[in-house]
């Protein structure tokens, strides 16, 4: 499995292959990954791709100590269909005509050429399913019970009450799922470690997270998502000057902030919505990673999970720099 907060580090035998400038068959056919001590993949035995974790395997390349990965199972490990099917205790062939299910479709993501689930979401199928006994504090089949606008300014009082509080508390409290509690501790948890980080404190995220009180074992997602806040908030001036020069374009009927997202707790995107009649695309996507792409759907821009898609079928990549002056992004986007 991967666990969570540790998606940005996986890596194919293709990427290992490249990393050491080694052609894949040639890597594959010498058997680099099946030298002594080299680490475990983090898949699931008998898994077609192999993943890696790479603070592992770079560990193992400079002779260092390799480190360990964490232990503790938190809702957003990802398992594979492998791994998913022993949850519920079926085949992974079962696992395959169960996949297709709105709840399991949503949070489907990408990684390394293998489709992936979060683990509270598949607990939380695993518990919804018709004719299985529910397992958590839900009601079988029932939804969350407080709003989604209102999840995060319910949820504060109680983490301003109990810092270490869990998601189990939060669930009890508010009669919301288990990974929808998670989901908004671990969104004001890195919001607030941000804040203090950024309060002139000279903390480091894991140091500000200690200081608010948070248990280290509740915050390893906390501290991460943290680290994309902050990313965020240095980039966001930028975006906003994007946003200005896009309605100065005509594309845009006001000036717009793109929109800052986080669909994965490492990763940093934005959203501009271009909503004039002769806008060049329906919306722009911004990227950390793979900067400024046009997207297909003014209400559903992003893919599911934080998948990277590839370029055509109205999917175009504007610049090669990830953040391009604003006149050179208009001037492509226009080309």
């Amino acid at each position: 499995m991967i666990r969570a907060g540790r998606r940005h580090l996986v890596r194919t035998l293709a990427d290992l292959a490249a990393q050491q400038g080694i052609q894949h068959q040639s890597y594959l056919n010498q058997g680099y990954h099946q030298a002594d001590g080299f680490p475990d993949p983090i898949s699931s035995p008998r898994a077609r791709t192999r993943l890696y974790d790479a603070e592992q395997v770079d560990a193992h390349l400079t002779g260092k100590p390799r480190p360990p990965l964490p232990s503790e199972d938190d809702d957003q490990d990802l398992l594979d269909r492998r791994e998913a099917a022993a949850v519920l205790g079926v085949s992974p062939r079962t696992w395959d005509t169960y996949k297709s299910h709105p709840l399991l479709t949503g949070h489907m993501t990408d990684v390394g050429g293998v489709e992936h689930w979060p683990r509270g979401t598949v607990h939380r199928y695993r518990d919804d399913r018709p004719g299985k006994p529910a397992t958590t504090g839900r009601p079988k089949r029932a939804g969350d019970q407080v709003p989604r606008d209102q999840l995060l300014p319910r949820t504060a009082p109680l983490l301003d009450a109990d810092p270490t509080i869990s998601a189990a508390a939060v669930t009890d409290a508010l009669g919301v799922h288990r990974s929808t509690a998670q989901d908004a501790l671990t969104r004001l948890r890195a919001d607030r470690i941000a804040d203090l980080v950024t309060a002139g404190t000279a903390l480091t995220p894991k140091e500000a997270a200690v200081a608010l009180g948070y248990p280290g074992g509740q915050t390893r997602r906390a501290t991460l998502r943290a680290e994309a806040v902050l990313r965020a908030r240095r980039i966001a001036p930028y975006l906003a000057d994007i946003g200005a020069a896009v309605h100065r374009a005509g594309w845009t009927t006001t000036a717009a902030v793109p929109d800052i997202q986080h669909p994965a707790d490492d990763h940093v995107v934005a959203v501009l919505v271009l909503d004039t009649e002769h806008a060049p695309a329906p919306a722009l996507v911004w990227d950390e990673h793979a900067g400024w792409r046009t997207a297909t759907s003014r209400r559903h821009p992003l893919p599911r999970g934080a998948a990277v898609p590839p370029e055509g079928d109205g999917i175009r990549y504007l610049t090669t720099a990830t953040t391009p002056p604003p006149p050179a992004l208009i001037a492509a986007l226009g080309a």
